[in-house]
């Protein structure tokens, strides 16, 4: 929608309809994570659960409430190039222990 475009009220209610539709989602994924506090996991488990589930959360804020579900691919291509480097940094210590003496 054009900034100079004058008010369209059935535009606006098709972004109200996604922003309550991700508000449902948002607190259904937060009960869920509440949920799965309680299932008594192990550790490493419950963390990687946690980390898909606020994943999940954090695609729907960044696709619905930044606009990027409408974005060009130039937007995807650095969101993209972002979330190999991030992956990269956390996988770093892990690929650089020590083990045995020797660096993996």
């Amino acid at each position: 929608m054009d900034a100079a475009a004058p008010f369209d009220p059935v535009e606006f209610k098709k972004h109200l309809r996604q922003y309550y539709a991700v508000f449902v989602a948002l607190a259904c994924l937060t009960a869920i994570t509440v949920g799965v506090s309680y299932l008594r996991l192990n550790r490493p488990l419950a963390i990687g659960v946690a980390l898909v589930i606020a994943s999940i959360k954090a695609s729907l804020v960044a696709a619905v409430f930044m606009h990027l579900i409408s974005e060009k691919k130039v937007i995807f291509a650095l969101l993209a190039l972002t979330v190999f480097f991030f992956l990269l940094v956390l996988l770093l210590p892990a690929m650089t222990t020590l083990e045995g003496g020797r660096i993996l």
